[in-house]
């Protein structure tokens, strides 16, 4: 089933990331986490994939379990930089034959060593290239795309970035789910922008509960997301005063607040990137979708 379908039927939801476990190890944890948040009843679950391809053997299978064995809705996230069209479509065939339905299209990220600059000699050259390649090749296929309330680091401007959004849903994506910020009015404005823009499709806030003062800021620092100077300096003070648990204390109640406030001001649901950590999630979302 098509996510977007059951998105119209216009009832809030919650939705999760999960990212696949560094090794076979590690997977008993990982599904013991899939099975504690599957009460939860997400509309749906997306399983994030490597660029060029690193974990997407990996993500098949796992999304393939969430799906058969949970009964979750499955996501698999796809990014084309650096990968062939026929290694792309290959591993499209492998989720049609494992009955996963949905994807989310990525362009993937350049490698941080400056080893690969764009362009590169592919016709998949971005995430629009990508959904135009699904939806012409595999039009039974859902399919979302990413958004940016902040604006994607290597955009150009705002303008920009949200023509490259547009393309993307006009080349067939049939939603969007946000990268994750920690002012909402910075998501409002966005909605905004974007309907003004002539976007009318579902753009879908992310949240991510910080659970680590050194984690967050190394990923604000990479995606290009700020961290409101008041919510900083409450992490600053508990991590100072009470470390790790207590920085998670206030992440977590954070998050917990931003996603009332999304939820109570209309947004079709809340996509939560779980860190795979399922206590976060449970008390993130306790009591606030029925």
């Amino acid at each position: 089933m098509k996510i977007i379908d059951s998105i119209n039927q216009n009832k809030p939801f919650i939705s999760l990331e999960f990212f696949p476990p560094k090794t076979r190890e590690d997977w008993p944890a990982f599904f013991q986490t899939v099975q504690s948040l599957a009460v939860l009843k997400p509309l749906f679950a997306s399983v994030t994939y490597g660029a060029g391809g690193s974990t997407n053997i990996d993500t098949l299978e796992i999304v393939t379990r969430i799906q058969q064995e949970y009964n979750i809705e499955t996501m698999a996230h796809l990014t084309c930089l650096g990968s062939k069209t026929e290694e792309v479509t290959r591993f499209l065939d492998d989720l049609a034959a494992a009955g996963v339905t949905n994807v989310l299209a990525l362009r993937g990220d350049l490698p941080q060593d400056g080893s690969v600059v764009a362009p590169l000699p592919s016709p998949l050259q971005y995430a629009s290239d990508l959904v135009g390649l699904i939806r012409s090749s595999f039009p039974e296929k859902g399919i979302a795309v990413a958004a940016y309330p902040e604006v994607h680091p290597e955009a150009a401007s705002l303008e920009n970035d949200l023509s490259i959004l547009k393309l993307k849903l006009e080349n067939g994506a049939d939603f969007a789910i946000t990268q994750l910020f920690f002012d909402n009015n910075l998501y409002h404005a966005f909605v905004k922008r974007a309907l003004e823009a002539g976007i009318t499709k579902p753009i879908i806030p992310g949240i991510l509960p910080v659970v680590s003062l050194k984690v967050i800021k190394r990923i604000v620092s990479l995606c290009g997301a700020s961290i409101p100077e008041g919510f900083l300096s409450e992490l600053e003070k508990a991590d100072h005063a009470g470390g790790a648990a207590a920085v998670q204390k206030v992440g977590i109640a954070y998050a917990r607040r931003q996603t009332q406030d999304l939820l109570e001001a209309g947004v079709p649901g809340v996509h939560i990137y779980t860190l795979n950590r399922a206590e976060v999630v449970l008390d993130l979302v306790d009591g606030l979708v029925k």
